[in-house]
């Protein structure tokens, strides 16, 4: 079999090295179009590695997460990557909040997330001091990890066992001939193009895009979503312990702006959620008319706009102003103070809506022929990656 994966995200190279590892005379080639893997998404999230909390029970992201925690979790201590289970308390400022935790616990217990358990204020406060709250939700194995490290290691794997890593080469077109597809690609020395048994597309802020190659449906659409970090200073660090989030809106697949202690010792504050001028716009300056008039264009994208334009103005004043941005992570740490922040990193969310303005909140694969497109795959998918590849390849196979 000869098989190609489309993008070099921690996604696409667990799909590859699973490939080689369910069958040894693969011939597998992953296309990365930029020149460093895990360049996007991947690279640019906080490194959270999610216990399950917050998903339907049976969902794939539900299912997914917990069997990608368990393989990760192996995964990381077999390569000798850093692995902390630091915890998670979700805080609750209002009887209403109190209410949703409540029944994000049920849902937690239906997952399978183990040691989750209500935690009163001043439990709150022992284990995080400077943390305040009417109640709090306990995840201790929550854990945080180095997804880019995860990444090469996933994509070493895979070339050991054979399969070609092509960075610095981009997908321009895919085209079934003969019962295979042929995959044309531009990279450092022009264009060339191969035929192929079977083609997973992992291509992120792109997906909709590159599924259209082959002829997949235009719907779901990618929606570029920025968020934006800030760092406490090395003297602030000090502040929480683990993790702190606040009890998300369930009106949106955001979690809200949250405490982050990473791996390298930094503690981000953040993300907001605020549309991004570009599929690939890190900064306000970051414009491009293409992207922006196929959203535009969108009658999805429409319908959203008229629902949550309020909740888009509010995102997009957090980010020009510092003030208000940390205020939403004050609430509840309170002694966080405007000047115990220094701006972070910012990434992108490749958030897939539906044609009525819904924005898809379970993992959407589409199967066509011999082409797998992962059409929305944002958090938990580095902590499920294992287990989606390991989904996505063996129904692949089977099929």
């Amino acid at each position: 079999m000869r098989a190609a994966v489309v993008g070099g995200g921690i996604v696409g190279a667990a799909v590859a090295r699973r490939l080689v590892e369910v069958d040894e005379a693969a011939s597998v080639t992953l296309y990365e179009k930029e020149d460093e893997l895990a360049a996007h998404q991947t690279g640019r999230n906080s490194g959270v590695v999610h216990a399950g909390l917050y998903y339907t029970p049976g969902s794939a992201k539900a299912r997914l997460c917990r069997r990608g925690v368990a393989l990760l979790r192996d995964y990381c201590a077999e390569h000798d990557i850093t692995y902390d289970e630091c915890g998670k308390i979700l805080v609750a400022l209002d009887d209403e909040q109190r209410t949703r935790l409540a029944d994000i616990e049920r849902r937690a217990e239906a997952n399978g997330v183990p040691g989750v358990r209500a935690l009163g204020p001043d439990e709150i406060s022992e284990r995080e001091p400077h943390v305040r709250g009417v109640a709090g939700l306990l995840s201790p194995t929550t854990a945080i990890t180095d997804f880019p490290a995860v990444t090469r290691a996933l994509a070493s794997d895979a070339a050991a066992a054979g399969a070609v890593i092509r960075l610095g080469t981009r997908v321009v077109s895919l085209q079934r001939s003969g019962g295979r597809v042929v995959v044309g690609a531009e990279g450092r020395n022009g264009l060339d193009a191969e035929a192929y048994d079977l083609v997973v597309l992992c291509a992120g802020v792109h997906s909709d895009r590159v599924a259209s190659l082959v002829g997949d449906a235009a719907e779901p659409q990618i929606v570029p979503f920025r968020g934006e970090y800030y760092l406490l200073r090395d003297d602030r660090r000090d502040l929480v312990r683990g993790l702190i989030y606040p009890v998300p809106d369930p009106r949106y697949p955001f979690l809200g702006v949250h405490l982050t202690p990473t791996v390298g010792g930094d503690v981000m504050v953040g993300p907001n959620a605020v549309m991004a001028l570009a599929r690939e716009g890190y900064a306000w300056r970051d414009i491009s008319v293409r992207d922006l008039a196929e959203i535009a264009r969108s009658p999805g994208f429409r319908h959203f706009a008229r629902t949550h334009w309020r909740t888009g103005v509010r995102e997009m004043a957090g980010s020009l102003s510092r003030r208000r941005f940390v205020s939403a992570a004050r609430a509840y740490v309170p002694s966080l103070r405007d000047e115990d922040v220094v701006t972070g990193p910012r990434g992108i969310r490749a958030q897939a809506l539906d044609p009525d303005g819904s924005l898809v909140d379970d993992f959407r694969i589409h199967r066509r022929g011999q082409v797998v497109a992962i059409r929305n795959a944002p958090s938990p998918a580095a902590t499920s990656s294992l287990a989606i590849a390991e989904h996505v390849v063996d129904e692949a196979l089977i099929r």
